[in-house]
């Protein structure tokens, strides 16, 4: 199967940024969540209240991090993320932050989440999940071979 991709711009805010006027290395955690709700709202058209009202979770079980550069207050930042099926029964989301202006990087890394019900035990992916997820990665006539 072919991975989902999508792009969100966001702005550093003031609260973002620590003592030394740089983001604060949590809020990539943030940035990569903000970033894959988005990818699942435009590329699926489901939001994670939508999949958790079906019975299904989305458990973080694995983050990594690469902190490659730094981004200050009001610098606009492009997140590309992309998803795919990792193992049987888990999503992984990578993600790469960079400086919207001059292309730099600031953090890549990924996260892995894994399917669960409401009480926390884990599922295999849903049929359907899969059926949406795999047809909203297949290319399109539009797609051009030379990206």
């Amino acid at each position: 199967m072919s991975q989902l991709q999508d792009v969100l711009q966001l702005r550093v805010r003031y609260s973002e940024t620590d003592q030394m006027g740089t983001f604060y290395n949590s809020r990539a955690l943030e940035w990569f969540e903000c970033a894959r709700t988005e990818l699942m709202r435009r590329r699926l058209n489901l939001s994670y209240a939508a999949l958790e009202e079906k019975g299904v979770f989305l458990p973080l079980v694995e983050a990594h991090l690469e902190f490659q550069g730094g981004a200050r207050y009001d610098d606009l930042l492009d997140i590309a993320s992309t998803v795919d099926v990792s193992g049987r029964a888990k999503l992984r989301f990578e993600v790469q932050i960079k400086q919207n202006a001059t292309g730099k990087p600031v953090v890549r890394g990924y996260t892995v989440h894994a399917f669960a019900d409401a009480g926390g035990k884990p599922i295999r992916p849903p049929v359907w999940f899969l059926e949406m997820l795999q047809k909203a990665a297949a290319p399109t006539a539009t797609d051009s071979p030379l990206k």
